[in-house]
């Protein structure tokens, strides 16, 4: 830990942070980054249940290598076909078509009981943007409603939460937000679905932005870590919330707004976690960076 700032020296560089990243954000080539974003996938669906359905998939399936992880996306909606909500229903059909689909730890048979759970919760809220509507206002945050969220997910799909049913199924493919884990893809999704519009985002549930918190993978933590936003060393809860609360300071009613490009910056640039002159050239947030504004 180093002294904290003068007020008149934490505002100042509050500002610059604040320049840095509206920048990134305006300076993004949003049509080019979401080519290789599994979101695209998602636009190509003009029904709401399906894109709400190929949206969970999409964004459950959502690590890895990028072209590893939307070849495998894109040859399960090939088996499940066009109409994604329709084929749901049918629970053997799911299961048939998607028998040997397998991408790294997850296989064919989770992602039918994730698609067959949803599809269940959908029909019986109206939306899956309904329930997670209802379940919010009932729990009164973001966790709580998750949680209540998911389970509802794998209970319709017939999982209990004993430990052999969280081997395979939707209780292996979703992340736990009772736990420590900072469910990534789980706040991916909510952002898809909740965000408005904008060429990436949806817009499509009824739910406050300010709500959101940052869906953070490798790129955000490490370029949160560079920005001063936290200082812990795993992607877990915690560190979700502090990354989050500290993008808060620059927009609050929506702190998530600057996810995606500056997910894709680091991407583009593998931010380094040290000082590195080649890598680190031409990035847009270099100038407020821990290990280049000490040293300028």
């Amino acid at each position: 830990m180093g002294r904290p700032r003068p007020a008149s020296q934490s505002s100042k560089r509050l500002a610059k942070v604040g320049v840095a990243l509206d920048d990134v954000r305006s300076t993004c080539d949003v049509a080019a980054r979401l080519e290789l974003d599994p979101v695209a996938v998602v636009h190509r669906y003009p029904a709401l249940e399906d894109r709400e359905l190929v949206g969970l998939i999409a964004s459950a399936v959502a690590f890895g290598n990028v072209k590893a992880l939307r070849a495998k996306l894109e040859e399960a909606l090939e088996r499940l076909g066009p109409g994604v909500a329709a084929v749901a229903d049918h629970p053997e059909e799911v299961a048939a078509r998607l028998s040997g689909w397998k991408h790294r730890v997850y296989r064919g048979e989770d992602l039918t009981r994730l698609l067959v759970g949803a599809r269940t919760v959908q029909r019986a809220a109206g939306s899956l943007g309904r329930r997670f509507a209802q379940d919010l206002e009932r729990e009164g945050d973001l966790r709580g409603a998750l949680i209540s969220f998911t389970r509802a997910i794998r209970q319709a799909a017939g999982l209990g939460a004993d430990r052999k049913s969280k081997r395979r199924g939707s209780a292996h493919i979703l992340a736990d937000p009772a736990g420590a884990s900072g469910c990534k893809r789980l706040l991916l999704y909510l952002r898809w679905m909740v965000r408005p519009a904008d060429g990436v985002d949806l817009g499509l549930w009824d739910v406050p932005t300010s709500v959101l918190l940052v869906p953070v993978d490798v790129h955000i933590h490490k370029l949160g870590r560079n920005l001063g936003f936290t200082q812990r060393k795993t992607t877990s809860w915690k560190t979700t919330v502090e990354i989050t609360e500290a993008l808060r300071r620059f927009d609050s009613a929506d702190p998530v707004k600057y996810d995606f490009a500056l997910c894709h910056l680091g991407m583009l640039r593998r931010c380094p976690s040290r000082r590195d002159p080649v890598r680190c050239r031409g990035c847009g947030v270099k100038p407020v960076c821990r290990h280049w504004e000490t040293r300028t």
